[in-house]
């Protein structure tokens, strides 16, 4: 006896649901349940009452001549005029005027080396050479006593150049020693580790501004008679040692996340402690903490601002600088402050998407 097979066809399924372009997008996160419509209609509510006012107020009705009396006729709009009035005080600060393009030069070399540096393809042997060469046109620049340039103390730099030499200088130098230190809490040796943890503890137990002053005013008592250390100095000093304790613990959350198994089993493969922590767990510790490092790297760049207590006058103390000594100007410093403010945003922002880069990067092996 033979049996009979029926055919009975499959049901269709639906089309795959299309998760890329914009209209997926604005699904997937601004429509997705009623809570997250309802935020999306009330934010959107919000944006529409506000953005004509803030586009008016900045765009339209603004005041763009450098002309003080303009500004003070038209009240209901913003005064740009104050940036194309006062832009080369804020961006040189007291860098004297005929000179100015020193400092042009010398930021246009630096924020250039900053940015190859970025870049995979300018990851050779040769980079570090580069930056000793940048760094020393940098200062040459800055500073002149050579080839016929005119002499500049420290004390009249100022504005953008001073705030990238400041960040930048205590970001390259406290990478190791931050290394150094989370390495070092994690020893085995009582003295070694007790040394760091009382380093990271001091200097995370008082605010910036603190250090600042002490490295400022108070460590220039301790020297011997006729010593005296350029404030710049100090205040690298200062603002490295304290980037470096914050970023310390932030490299030792990422080694402690690495399982001991790791440890123990490059111990029996005969490898020594240093050729462990380079091959084996600082590549993974720095992997998992790249956001960490890259907000304290954004943090550091935004407390150059504070040096202004010590009479370095950086992007917003070259800012009072310019504007408070002029009383038709004073009015509309709030001009300035967000012109200061975009600057800031720029920089941060791209520091924020080149980690965001860094982290698909170092994502890809766990892709496979």
């Amino acid at each position: 006896m033979t049996s009979t097979t029926l055919f009975q066809p499959i049901a269709a399924r639906p089309a795959p649901i299309n998760t890329e372009g914009p209209v997926a997008w604005v699904k997937t996160n601004l429509l997705s349940d009623w809570k997250t419509s309802l935020s999306t209609v009330i934010i959107g509510g919000l944006l529409l009452w506000f953005i004509p006012q803030i586009l008016s107020w900045a765009v339209f009705k603004a005041t763009w001549i450098p002309n003080y009396n303009a500004c003070h006729v038209n009240p209901a709009g913003a005064c740009w005029g104050l940036i194309a009035e006062k832009y080369r005080i804020i961006i040189f600060g007291r860098y004297p005027y005929e000179e100015q393009w020193r400092p042009l030069i010398a930021t246009i070399l630096l924020t250039g080396l900053l940015v190859l540096s970025c870049m995979r393809a300018f990851w050779k042997a040769w980079l570090p050479i580069l930056w000793v060469v940048v760094f020393s046109l940098f200062f040459m620049l800055m500073y002149g006593n050579v080839l016929g340039m005119e002499k500049v103390e420290t004390d009249r730099w100022g504005g953008l150049p001073l705030t990238i030499l400041l960040s930048s200088v205590s970001l390259v130098l406290c990478f190791p020693i931050a290394l150094v230190v989370a390495l070092g809490r994690r020893s085995n040796l009582p003295a070694i580790r007790t040394f760091c943890t009382i380093y990271v503890e001091l200097i995370r137990g008082v605010p910036l501004i603190s250090v600042l002053f002490m490295a400022s005013f108070m460590f220039p008592l301790f020297m011997p008679p006729g010593t005296n250390i350029d404030v710049l100095i100090r205040v690298l000093v200062g603002i490295t040692l304290f980037a470096a304790a914050y970023m310390a613990e932030v490299i030792r959350g990422g080694l402690q996340a690495i399982p001991k198994g790791q440890v123990e089993a490059a111990a029996t493969l005969g490898l020594s402690y240093w050729q462990t922590q380079r091959m084996i767990v600082l590549p993974q510790a720095l992997a998992m903490v790249v956001p960490g490092i890259m907000n304290n790297f954004i943090s550091t760049f935004k407390d150059t601002s504070l040096v202004t207590i010590v009479s370095l006058y950086e992007l917003t103390g070259a800012l009072k600088l310019g504007v408070n000594s002029d009383a038709n100007w004073r009015p509309f410093i709030i001009e300035g402050y967000l012109f200061i403010a975009m600057i800031y945003f720029i920089f941060c922002f791209s520091m924020s998407r080149y980690s965001h880069w860094i982290e698909k990067q170092v994502n890809k092996s766990k892709l496979r």
